[in-house]
């Protein structure tokens, strides 16, 4: 049995069309794939790249204490209420830590470097001298020297606060909302010049001002209480050190681009830990 082939002949018009599906399938391929030196992708995450992953805190494994790290910026970075990891590595008030300790995530008991107390060195006894009488010269009469006065901090910059408390981190237009899905934008950002002020959003203390957190640049953290703390990312300098006590408009850092491709306030609320849309506490534009 043999079979016979058949041609159908294709119209004008559909051979355009077909031509022109595979002209845009291509343009849309090329499109698709970033060209070398393009926009540069800020990863503020260092756990997997599931959303579920990201949404949830690391609950496995252990991390050990660097230079710079503090409790609340190793709790920050890998999604913990800083209370719940404190209790878990049987951490107590002031909440210090050392470098090289063991930080858990586990449940596990985490193994604490012995600690070597330090032993005054013996008295030497040196050989007695007599006394001899030392006559004392009046102080030559000079110009009292000026004294140098210390800058105070700036008063917080009076602005608009919502009805819990909070006002905004800085001025500019919003660029980038809070995704609630998982994505990598786990606050907002505010666009603005190089320099900018960046003010505290609400009444707290400095619990870290640094640069240890990849795809954050020079960040502050403030504590407000024992469940709110915000982070300030990208900035150019800081003007706060950790311990310090601020108030809400109090000028903390000056905007700048580090650890991103162009000027701008990241800024982030968590509570318990887990990051929450600051629009929800700032006031109304």
């Amino acid at each position: 049995m043999s079979f016979t082939a058949i041609q159908l002949p294709i119209r004008a018009s559909s051979a355009r069309n077909l031509l022109s599906g595979v002209v845009l399938s291509a343009l849309l391929s090329a499109c698709a794939s970033p060209p070398p030196g393009g926009v540069k992708v800020v990863d503020r995450t260092q756990s997997g790249s599931s959303s579920a992953a990201q949404r949830q805190p690391v609950s496995s494994g252990q991390y050990r204490v660097q230079r710079g790290d503090t409790l609340y910026s190793i709790a920050f970075r890998f999604g913990w209420d800083w209370k719940a990891l404190a209790a878990r590595n049987g951490i107590a008030a002031p909440y210090l830590i050392r470098v090289g300790q063991i930080i858990r995530f586990d449940g596990q008991p985490a193994a604490r470097p012995p600690v070597v107390a330090a032993r005054p060195a013996p008295a030497t006894p040196s050989p007695s001298r007599p006394s001899v009488p030392v006559q004392s010269k009046p102080a030559p009469t000079q110009a009292p020297a000026p004294v140098k006065t210390t800058p105070s901090v700036a008063a917080p910059v009076p602005a608009q606060r919502s009805a819990s408390g909070w006002l905004w981190p800085s001025n500019g237009p919003l660029i980038g909302r809070f995704s609630s899905n998982g994505s990598l934008n786990k606050g907002i950002d505010i666009a603005g010049e190089l320099g900018q002020p960046v003010l505290a959003a609400s009444d707290g203390s400095v619990v870290y001002a640094g640069s240890g957190l990849r795809g954050y640049g020079e960040l502050v953290i403030i504590k407000h209480s024992d469940t709110y703390v915000s982070a300030y990312g990208h900035n150019r300098r800081l003007l706060v050190q950790e311990g310090q006590k601020v108030k809400a408009g109090q000028k903390i850092a000056e905007m700048g681009s580090t650890g991103t491709d162009r000027v701008k306030l990241h800024f982030e609320v968590r509570r318990q830990g887990k990051p929450v849309d600051p629009l929800q506490y700032l006031p109304r534009r």
